[in-house]
């Protein structure tokens, strides 16, 4: 029996593949760089043994799956292939994994992990499920009915999947260091589409989306009376959102979520529509009421009068959003947004989108940029992002204790690098007396 092992086990996709090999009776270990992430606790939780980088730890017999972030000139990716181990990238991998199954992609730029983590909690309730989503969250079982995973487009990976079904929530320009054009990103999920096997479930208020050509039967959701799901007589409550579903214009039941924002809505119609095309009945689609969320996607934590929100947000549509859900959630409370950017190719191109998006909120205060590996220097510095935003303000790691100052407040905390780190500082200046 092989053993498997992860190189770069912490990333969000590599942890939970680790877990859902482990769940299904595999031998697994990984290694990754000393640095704590937020994804390792489930791996130590299930005894997943995480070790540093070394060339050591690659064996004749093991299966090797590295991280797409770790170029081919890594210590242990070299090793793997001077001893011709059995070697795969990520994506590879579960390309492979996921035939086993009836597997579901959920796709798209945005609202790829609340979309799955909400089809994966739905399932789960009725059938023996594996899932896998981009929060770091993994679940293997043998006996899988289904096989709920995150597809993400970023340098076309997506296409290594043939998957019985998509889920596409929406196309959007994003990854500016790879894709030259919402065009190019268009042809990224054509090309998807074209390898879909049985069905697929598109948000049909999106542009782009309307354009796919498939040879399986399209099902369209969304608000606009066109879809064949649409979602109607939306009712914000104190414990999160109803509304009725309608198919194909014939009322079908009504729904509820604990989130409010109208992309919730359409990632809960999403679901319901896979659920109703595999003929899963409307008690079974109602577990949505339950959803407890995903990591890292509007994580709430209540001191005193503030509330806290760590949020992944790092398009501007996405901190659109994620506002907006903070307003409806708590309307009579400000707004304060701690952002900081995502990549510099990320920040330069979407530079205006960013100022206008944060502007939504009643005070701002931007964290340097966070560079990936990819790029770890740019000529932009954050400076140019504040100065088209008028209160706004630089938010210095040292003096988090800036923010005490917004009692009665949100206080949204986002970005997809460490910004999590803002965060604790902050709350441990509340813990100082």
């Amino acid at each position: 029996m092989t053993t498997y092992h992860f190189i770069g086990i912490k990333g969000t996709g590599m942890s939970a593949l680790a877990q859902i090999l482990y769940d299904s009776g595999e031998n697994v270990q990984g290694s990754d760089v000393e640095k704590r992430f937020f994804t390792q606790e489930a791996l130590e939780s299930k005894g997943i043994p995480i070790l540093p980088f070394s060339e050591s730890n690659i064996k004749e017999d093991y299966t090797v799956i590295a991280g797409n972030a770790f170029p081919d000139d890594h210590l242990e990716i070299k090793e793997a292939k001077k001893q011709g181990v059995t070697f795969y990238r990520y994506h590879e991998f579960l390309g492979e994994w996921l035939k086993q199954y009836t597997s579901i992609a959920v796709t798209g730029a945005h609202g790829k992990t609340s979309t799955t983590g909400l089809l994966a909690h739905v399932l789960n309730s009725s059938f023996p499920i594996s899932y896998l989503i981009g929060d770091g969250t993994g679940k293997g079982h043998v006996d899988s009915k289904y096989f709920v995973f995150e597809a993400c487009e970023y340098r076309r990976h997506f296409l290594r999947y043939e998957p019985d079904y998509a889920i596409m929530t929406n196309i959007d320009f994003d990854h500016p260091d790879y894709f030259t054009s919402i065009d190019d990103v268009f042809a990224a999920f054509q090309s998807m589409a074209d390898q879909v096997k049985k069905g697929i479930i598109a948000c049909g208020d999106d542009e782009q989306l309307q354009q796919i050509q498939a040879k399986v039967p399209v099902v369209y959701y969304g608000f606009a009376d066109t879809n064949d799901f649409q979602a109607q007589n939306i009712v914000e409550t104190d414990h999160g959102t109803e509304f009725d579903v309608f198919v194909r214009n014939t009322y079908y039941d009504t729904f509820s979520i604990p989130m409010y924002g109208d992309h919730n809505i359409l990632n809960a119609l999403a679901v319901t529509a896979i659920c109703h095309y595999e003929g899963i009945d409307a008690e079974s689609i109602k577990q949505l009421a339950t959803f407890g969320g995903v990591k890292r996607r509007f994580t709430e934590k209540k001191i005193g009068n503030q509330v806290l929100i760590d949020d992944y947000a790092h398009h501007p549509k996405e901190i659109t959003a994620t506002i907006e859900s903070a307003r409806k959630k708590y309307p009579n409370k400000s707004v304060v947004a701690i952002f900081q950017p995502h990549t510099f190719t990320r920040t330069k191109t979407f530079l205006q989108e960013f100022a206008d998006s944060l502007s939504q909120a009643d005070r701002v205060y931007l964290c340097d940029i966070f560079g990936s590996a990819r790029e770890e220097t740019g000529q932009l510095t954050i400076e140019d992002l504040q100065k088209l935003i008028d209160h706004s303000a630089i938010l210095e790691l040292s003096h988090t204790e800036a923010l005490k100052k917004y009692e009665d407040s949100v206080l949204i905390f986002m970005g997809a690098g460490d910004i999590q780190k803002f965060q604790q500082a902050y709350e441990e200046t509340l813990t100082i007396k």
